[in-house]
């Protein structure tokens, strides 16, 4: 069954070029001129995508989308704003609003499709992990003791098949999983805390699925592009992993494990204590494991010189709480057994 896109922009221009430009590629295309038209149409059909002008006579775009994420009936319909727009608070105001993400006007073919493609493949995965998720939860669900063994048994699953994608880091996501429990063990954490950032640990970097792979295990230096788009990682693994409702803290290690303790970090650049406690735990435990890993560059570091590099970034880019804690688990390793074998 073919996409379906909605496209909602009062300049027939507009709607004529993108019409062209998604049919040409199989997808169903429904135009239409206003918010209002979009919120009658919407009563009897559901598309798979919107996209959706902001400034419109009527109702502009951020009034149709509160309506759209107010009726229970749409609200789940990713939409995608189209704008000319070029300033951060126009970008903020449609992130809040609910808007998933922005194509500028005048469209670029290319970028029009690949966005449009990203967005509905992400749906598509959120929709197919949960799903899994909800089969495996009832074909246990009169074993309460074998759940939790088959859910951890599926994040590993997942954990192997992301590791698998990075040639050069395979097991990165168990060895970041267990120290990052050893840190919260180590912290004082309760036996059930520790194993929830266990699981948050496998699945830190779930949203390298959606990074190409020529990206990930390229051998050289990252063009300033291709690092861009290894900085959305973070945002995909929580977008995946957020409707997952059984266990939502899931996505807080996914989307956060990149935050510096000085807000110098990625996506949001939130600082010290607004970043999440368990995502404070697998940045310092991720930062080590990538140094204790060989890369297609180089072998594993030597155990010295990670010490002084997290004794370096403890209280700028590590909590310093657990930075410590990471040090001490450093010094207690004679034998170097904490890297990659």
């Amino acid at each position: 069954m073919n996409d379906w896109i909605l496209v909602v922009d009062d300049d027939a221009a507009n709607l004529r070029m993108a019409s062209h430009i998604l049919t040409a590629e199989g997808m169903r295309v429904s135009c239409l001129k206003s918010g209002e038209d979009a919120l009658r149409f919407l009563q009897e059909n559901r598309p798979d995508l919107i996209l959706l002008d902001i400034h419109m006579p009527g109702m502009d775009g951020f009034e149709t989308i509160a309506a759209v994420r107010g009726n229970e009936k749409t609200a789940d319909i990713p939409v995608i704003f189209l704008t000319a727009d070029d300033d951060s608070e126009t970008e903020t105001q449609g992130l809040k609003a609910g808007a998933m993400d922005f194509i500028k006007k005048p469209f670029v073919p290319e970028v029009l499709l690949l966005r449009v493609r990203h967005t509905i493949e992400l749906i598509r995965l959120q929709e197919n992990l949960a799903q899994e998720v909800e089969k495996k939860t009832q074909e246990v669900k009169a074993q309460h003791e074998k759940l939790d063994k088959i859910s951890m048994q599926i994040v590993k699953a997942l954990s192997g098949a992301i590791d698998a994608k990075d040639t050069y880091t395979n097991g990165h996501s168990t060895r970041v999983a267990d120290y990052s429990r050893e840190i919260a063990k180590h912290a004082g954490f309760s036996t059930r805390r520790q194993d929830d950032i266990y699981m948050m640990g496998l699945l830190h970097d779930v949203g390298k699925i959606g990074i190409p792979e020529a990206i990930i295990n390229k051998p050289g230096k990252l063009t300033d592009e291709e690092f861009e788009k290894i900085k959305t990682h973070p945002a995909l693994g929580a977008g995946i992993l957020k409707n997952i409702t059984e266990f939502p803290q899931l996505a807080v290690g996914a989307r956060w494990h990149h935050e510096r303790y000085d807000g110098k970090g990625y996506p949001d650049g939130i600082a010290g204590e607004d970043i999440p406690t368990e995502a404070r735990i697998i940045a310092v435990a991720d930062a080590y494991d990538a140094m204790s890993s060989r890369r297609s560059y180089r072998d594993v570091l030597k155990q010295d010189f990670i010490r002084g590099e997290i004794l370096k970034g403890k209280g700028t880019q590590f909590d310093p709480a657990f930075a410590d804690i990471m040090l001490a688990l450093i010094d207690a390793d004679a034998d170097y057994q904490m890297r990659e074998k």
